[in-house]
């Protein structure tokens, strides 16, 4: 889809987007203030949002999105890189002529989402990062790290993962390629941010991770305080940016919780007239 077909970049419409580099899938549901939504790793939008895109549709123009070499997106000669694929949302929004969007991402989609505001800060009204929201690979937990080091590239075949590839990628065979890549991405130390872009981004910012992720709850507190949270909101005032922990919630786990999730992100996507 080019930038000069707006009849079908409207609500309903399904399909690809050039953006120069390579060819995005995107779907677009619901009516209201465009959602940009992003998954993690190996995930399609089926096997991270089935149950998600209607509950926020209901209040947003959901649009979401397979990154490069997921579900129906085909890989390209790069590696995984946070830049690039956020480089690749923002050619995005400007073919769909969206010059403003909201922006929620799970996982590494939450990583790529961040990597947007922090880049191209103009073009996100608002972020919702959500399972495992880290700045630094430190907020890991150490068993998840050591596992990247004795990584096999088919420990995840046959997984609900896979198969969700599998049937809506246009090359199936090339999992194994994307399960390389993604490790790569893992391994290459990354996301890391300083603190200091974090303590400057302008974006109003939801935190939401699960009790038990693969990120570190103190890990996740530290991160809201660098984006001006953590401070007692009667006398100071409240701040930007939110944190939820979930409760008896693991990194996948997430996934299924999509009443809480629905019902934290729209409030603070939809919020009052003075803030």
């Amino acid at each position: 889809m080019r930038p000069e077909d707006p009849e079908r970049s409207g609500p309903g419409f399904c399909g690809y987007v050039d953006v120069g580099a390579l060819e995005l899938y995107c779907e677009r549901h619901g009516d209201g203030h465009p959602l940009v939504l992003l998954h993690g790793a190996f995930g399609t939008i089926e096997s991270c949002f089935a149950d998600l895109v209607p509950a926020l549709a209901r209040n947003f123009e959901v649009i979401a999105v397979e990154l490069q070499g997921h579900g129906r997106t085909r890989d390209i000669g790069r590696p995984l890189a946070y830049q690039d694929m956020a480089a690749d949302l923002a050619v995005l929004l400007e073919a769909l002529r969206i010059p403003r969007a909201y922006v929620a991402g799970y996982s590494m989609g939450g990583a790529v989402a961040l990597q947007l505001a922090l880049d191209r800060p103009e073009l996100v009204g608002r972020l919702v990062c959500f399972g495992g929201a880290s700045f630094a690979p430190g907020g890991i937990y150490p068993q998840y790290t050591a596992a990247l080091e004795t990584f096999d590239p088919h420990q995840l075949d046959g997984s609900r993962w896979h198969e969700a590839y599998r049937r809506v990628a246009p090359d199936p065979d090339a999992w194994t390629s994307l399960v390389v890549k993604v490790n790569e991405l893992d391994r290459s130390g990354t996301p890391s941010w300083p603190r200091a872009r974090l303590e400057a981004l302008q974006a109003p910012t939801l935190l939401i991770n699960g009790d038990s992720d693969i990120v570190r709850p103190e890990h996740a507190v530290q991160m809201f305080r660098l984006l001006g949270g953590g401070v007692p909101g009667d006398p100071a005032g409240m701040r930007q940016a939110q944190l939820a922990l979930l409760p008896g919630t693991s990194h996948e786990g997430i996934l299924d919780r999509v009443e809480w999730l629905s019902s934290m992100i729209t409030p603070f996507l939809m919020p009052p007239p003075s803030q």
